[in-house]
């Protein structure tokens, strides 16, 4: 059994691919093994994580999650802890490895009850074997009266919570609650899961990490004959990667490093407002993230600003040599930057496309159709869409993007031919024929103005340094959100103070 942290890669295997693992390791077991191996795991990681709990309260389904749930009791009985079942299934219609599950559990002397005992406690644990990965967000109906009892129920409980395989309700390949089943409010208490067989992508992003607090995950002696995965969690090989200063030859300088230009910060002056600010941060991410030399063009050539760093060194947008440079474009850019894009579009080495340059995308055919000339041209491009401008991208709806991350970023991927960042909880990293990656790090203090600019300007520092676009887009994702992580818990995260400590 492993933890699953963000340090190491992980293969991620959705629905349909766990679905045949499961079926070619039962066939060369006894009958049952898999489900005793499952409830094995279940009481292991049970007796772990709540050692000294008075009371264990299993909510158990009618289907084989329920089937591993009562394996699980039937362990924990035996180890003499005071374990309690609340099982929707009845003998005669469970499955038949839920049937001998049950048989166990009633032969080891499992006390059945129709609900959590009354004085659970923050020190107990509650475990959630309702329904497992056969649950589709896309197509379930809402939870009948005695489910739903359960699930608010678990929800609501002091005590800590392990979902076996999944939380109830879960979608495993997206990561959405399926309509009903997602709960009023966070818990009070720890949750764990503990994923079986495989590691699903759901468990990852959208409200996956929420729902799933600690995750966990035991192959049953089955990895072996896992098929190919659907995607992978995090990155492989953690620094230095090729191209950052601490894997540099000493006699390194500075175009060594490659050199990025910011194109954004529309101004306003007349009108006394301005969003100068998030090209500055985009800027100022692309320095601190290890970019040999940083250029500013504000698309207001009227103003006179300082930049925040003396390191960044202000340009007209005319004096830009695109073809020799990463461009960052969009951060702040409003309607001016409609005027800039034809040239970036056709011109820029690499680019990062963010923002407003994504909304004029979304709105103009044109400089949609020139963007994915780029490909063939040989350009390297990264676009970052938050859920909004990826809904404006594949003209659909926020919810339609949310309710799959996965297949909504590598859409657009596979749309525009080149890699998407779609950011969110566990972003979503898609390029045409590579493997998607979910992204481990981060928290909610990134929900704050700027942060987006930022990773902007970190992946252009990236792609600058000679990383493909896949792999520079997912190692600044990373190092964005693992910054957050580090981030110390009595101080707010700003943009501003974020990007000084991008490596």
């Amino acid at each position: 059994m492993e933890h699953i942290s963000s340090d190491t890669a992980h293969a991620l295997h959705g629905v349909a691919a766990t679905r045949t693992l499961e079926t070619a390791a039962a066939s060369g077991l006894p009958a049952h093994c898999l489900m005793q191996r499952a409830g094995a795991a279940s009481a292991r990681l049970a007796l772990a994580l709540a050692p000294h709990a008075r009371h264990i309260w299993i909510a158990c389904g009618s289907g084989n999650n329920g089937g591993d749930g009562l394996e699980a009791a039937a362990l924990l009985h035996q180890s003499g802890r005071n374990v309690s079942v609340t099982w929707l299934g009845q003998p005669g219609s469970a499955p038949a490895d839920a049937r001998a599950a049950w048989q166990r559990a009633v032969a080891a002397g499992v006390v059945f009850a129709p609900g959590p005992p009354a004085d659970l406690g923050p020190r107990d644990l509650c475990i959630d074997a309702l329904l497992g990965i056969g649950l589709s967000a896309a197509c379930a109906r809402p939870p009948g009266p005695a489910l739903r009892a359960l699930l608010d129920q678990l929800h609501t409980s002091a005590a800590a919570l392990l979902a076996v395989d999944i939380p109830s309700g879960l979608d495993a390949d997206t990561g959405q609650y399926a309509p009903g089943f997602a709960p009023d409010s966070p818990r009070a208490g720890p949750c764990h899961t503990l994923s079986l067989l495989t590691l699903k992508p759901g468990l990852f992003t959208a409200q996956g990490r929420d729902a799933c607090g600690s995750v966990w995950f035991d192959d049953l002696g089955c990895g072996a004959q896992a098929p190919a995965p659907t995607a992978q969690l995090g990155i492989d090989g953690r620094k230095p990667h090729a191209g950052t200063r601490g894997a540099a030859r000493h006699a390194s300088h500075k175009g060594s490093f490659g050199d990025v230009a910011v194109i954004g910060g529309e101004g306003l002056a007349a009108r006394g407002m301005g969003m100068t600010g998030a090209a500055f941060l985009a800027a100022g991410a692309a320095v601190f993230g290890g970019a040999g030399r940083v250029m500013v063009a504000l698309l207001d050539e009227g103003l006179t600003l300082a930049p925040p760093w003396p390191e960044l060194m202000l340009r007209r947008i005319d004096a830009l040599r695109l073809p020799d440079l990463t461009v960052v474009c969009g951060c702040g850019g409003g309607e001016a930057v409609r005027a800039v894009l034809p040239g970036v579009l056709a011109q820029a080495a690499r680019l990062v496309l963010d923002a407003d340059g994504l909304n004029a995308i979304a709105g103009d055919s044109a400089l949609a159709a020139a963007l994915r000339a780029r490909a063939s041209a040989g350009q390297a491009t990264v676009l970052t869409p938050h859920p909004l401008e990826a809904a404006r991208l594949l003209q659909t709806t926020t919810t339609q993007v949310q309710a799959d991350r996965l297949a909504a970023a590598q859409a657009l991927a596979d749309r525009h031919l080149c890699t998407v960042v779609l950011k969110g909880s566990g972003s979503v990293t898609a390029t045409p024929g590579r493997r998607t990656i979910i992204n481990p790090t981060g928290n909610a203090r990134l929900a704050t103005a700027g942060t987006g600019d930022v990773l902007a300007g970190l992946i252009g520092a990236r792609l600058a340094q000679g990383l493909a676009p896949h792999h520079a887009a997912s190692d600044a994702v990373y190092t964005h959100g693992a910054a957050a992580d580090r981030w110390p818990t009595h101080l707010a995260l700003t943009a501003s103070a974020l990007a000084t400590t991008l490596q």
